[in-house]
């Protein structure tokens, strides 16, 4: 899957969950920091990526995310398709 549609699967369901508007989702966006995104809401956030592209997220993984690029980057990593 091409890096800017795992992008667009990932503002989707930043929106759905945190109700954040997609086009302020960039790569570059700390998650906490710029898009305000609590612990609860980053683990809301994981499930819902797990269950969109069949993947498991370990904990001790999606805690280094800082950035939403280091999501999209972990999940192209993994090779994920689109469910």
């Amino acid at each position: 899957m091409a890096q800017d549609d795992v992008l667009n699967e990932v503002r989707a369901v930043f929106a759905s969950v945190a109700k954040i508007d997609p086009a302020d989702i960039t790569p570059d966006k700390s998650l906490t920091e710029d898009l305000g995104v609590d612990s609860l809401t980053v683990i809301e956030v994981v499930v819902s990526i797990e269950d969109r592209f069949g993947v498991l997220i370990p904990d001790d993984e999606w805690q280094r995310f800082t950035t939403v690029g280091d999501l999209v980057n972990h999940l192209q990593s993994v090779g994920v398709a689109a469910v």
